[in-house]
């Protein structure tokens, strides 16, 4: 049957009604890949590891599946300027789904990002733009720039699509769905990168509601990570100025600190941080070893896996599923910068390619 995206096949979880106007792009149905050189390095037995990979969205992100949601309650209650703050995937999938809108009766249907100047990846503002958002670089960071839209928010006739809109969680949550479904069980073990925390929340509630109806018998232990300069969880305490290579999680204050803490206490989990030099080998453990691209944020919820197997926490026979949250053709410029093949120059002719591979 022909995938018509999340709202479509879980709208009975969904709160919305069925005369809404569906604003779709085909989001979700996300491929479950084994991980098999992921289970080799974490040196556990009969460990078996999936990498979800949330960078084959439309837009090339997780945040798609809340989008969906917000934005199709937002047109449909007769709010048209989406507002977002963005370290680049929010801004990238706002954009395009109400460019989207647009295409299906809403032509009045606008997108105003604030993205923080200089810490968004490339690839992300280049989506933005070509979605035809109106896009403001402050001089400040993510924080600062949520503060800013939520004020903003206030407006007549504008809705802040942000993480801290509830339904981007309840789009999120669909993501915990079709892991079950997929798996044909609850995993043992779920690892997940965490930024602004909205993502661990929305998997755990989507556990939580699967376990309540009786389609799964257990609910997961929720793992989540932080890059060590941008861990305001961890530490205990907001973080000012964070710093991370992983810009999509580099956020100090967490809108969805409190449900995060109770997603990892209640699964009797937790949440930890890892070093950009942890993330960066993942990362390139994934692309060289696993074929899949994904950006450095996502890279935690591998690196974090690791870490904890080599402290001992994670138990023989488990299965785990690693949330891989964007795709790495976002940030082509960590790809190239972190990476030690380099393309090579040779004459257009077979003997200098030759001597150019030391063949």
């Amino acid at each position: 049957m022909l995938w018509q995206g999340l709202i479509h096949k879980y709208q009975k979880y969904l709160n919305i009604d069925k005369n809404s106007k569906i604003i779709s792009i085909c989001e979700g149905n996300t491929p479950l890949i084994k991980a098999p050189a992921i289970e080799k390095i974490c040196g556990v037995k009969n460990l078996s590891v999936y990498l979800k990979f949330e960078g084959a969205n439309p837009s090339g992100s997780f945040k798609d599946r809340g989008m969906t949601v917000a934005i199709t309650k937002a047109i449909n209650s007769g709010l048209h300027t989406m507002v977002c703050a963005s370290t680049g995937n929010t801004s990238a999938s706002a954009a395009a789904y109400t460019a989207y809108a647009r295409s299906v009766g809403f032509e009045n249907a606008k997108c105003v990002v604030l993205i923080p100047d200089g810490y968004v990846a490339l690839g992300k503002l280049a989506q933005a733009i070509a979605y035809g958002s109106k896009i403001v670089q402050i001089n400040g960071n993510f924080d600062k720039a949520l503060d800013i839209v939520k004020e903003l928010s206030k407006e007549a006739g504008i809705a802040l699509v942000n993480s801290v809109n509830p339904d981007r969680i309840e789009g999120q949550k669909t993501a915990a769905f079709e892991v079950c479904e997929q798996l044909g069980k609850s995993p043992d073990i779920l690892s997940i990168p965490v930024g602004n925390a909205g993502n661990i929340t929305a998997y755990w509630k989507g556990f939580c509601e699967y376990f309540a109806e009786g389609s799964i018998n257990k609910k997961p232990q929720m793992i989540g990570f932080q890059a060590a300069g941008s861990a305001p969880i961890v530490l205990g305490k907001a973080v000012e100025n964070p710093e991370t290579i992983a810009t999509a999680i580099r956020i100090g204050n967490p809108a969805s600190w409190q449900s995060a803490v109770n997603a990892a206490k209640e699964s009797n989990g937790y949440i930890d941080a890892v070093t950009d030099e942890e993330i960066i080998s993942a990362y390139k453990l994934i692309h060289s070893s696993q074929g899949v691209c994904c950006e450095p944020a996502s890279a935690a919820s591998v690196a974090g896996l690791i870490k904890s197997a080599k402290l001992g926490k994670i138990p023989e026979n488990s299965t785990i599923i690693c949330i891989l949250t964007g795709n790495g053709l976002k940030d082509p410029e960590t790809a190239i910068k972190t990476n030690e093949f380099k393309p090579m120059k040779a004459e257009a002719n077979i003997d200098s390619v030759v001597k150019a591979l030391g063949l």
